[in-house]
Formats: C-alpha cells, sequence, structure tokens
C-alpha cells in the first residue's frame, strides 16, 4: 500500500512538472516573438534606406515595387561565439540581405555564403 501511495505521489509530481514546463516554454516563446517583432520594427527602415542605396547590377527598388515583401530576421550560428544576424527584403524578384550590425546590404547574396 505504501508502494501505491509513493507511486501516485511521484506520478503526479512528474505530471506537474511536465505541465509546468510546457507553461514556461510558451511563455518564452512568446516574449521572443514579441522581441523578434520589435527588432524587426526597428531594423525595417535602417534596411530599406540601405538595400536602395546599395550598388549592385539590379537595383533593388522597395518604394515603387510591384512585389515586396520582409521575409525577416535570420540568423546562422558559424560557431559556439559567432552568430551572424541578416534581415532579408525582396523587391520584385531581387534579395537584398542586411546586416543590422555592420549596416551593411548585399544585394542577390545567399545569406548562406557570405562572410
Amino acid at each position: 500500500m505504501t508502494f501505491q501511495r509513493i507511486m501516485i505521489a511521484l506520478v503526479i509530481l512528474l505530471a506537474a512538472g511536465l505541465g509546468g514546463s510546457f507553461y514556461m516554454n510558451w511563455k518564452t516563446l512568446n516574449q521572443l516573438r514579441t522581441v523578434k517583432a520589435f527588432v524587426e520594427q526597428a531594423v525595417f527602415p535602417d534596411a530599406v534606406v540601405a538595400c536602395e542605396k546599395a550598388q549592385s547590377s539590379t537595383p533593388f527598388k522597395w518604394n515603387g515595387g510591384k512585389q515586396t515583401a520582409a521575409i525577416g530576421l535570420n540568423s546562422v550560428k558559424l560557431n559556439k561565439d559567432t552568430i551572424i544576424a541578416s534581415y532579408t527584403l525582396v523587391a520584385d524578384s531581387v534579395y537584398c540581405d542586411y546586416d543590422p550590425i555592420k549596416k551593411k546590404a548585399d544585394i542577390g547574396s545567399n545569406f548562406l555564403e557570405r562572410e
């Protein structure tokens, strides 16, 4: 009888722990989504200006473009110490990657192959 009570208590504690874990994960993901949206909104105007000023054989025209889209903030972790961030915009099938740290735009580049 004591063994059954101990097992029931352990199962209840396990269920409560899993429930608490899922709740904390849900709250953290919501906060991260909010922070990401805030950062994207803050970076967007700089990205548009830098992409329109970037020199390329294919011009990037956000203002006056027929089909424009903001793909958003991306990141790649090259090693344990280096994370490269990029904000990607598309205007009339011309891709522009904007690096918010270096404040530099690359038109038509492949984000994963950048330095």
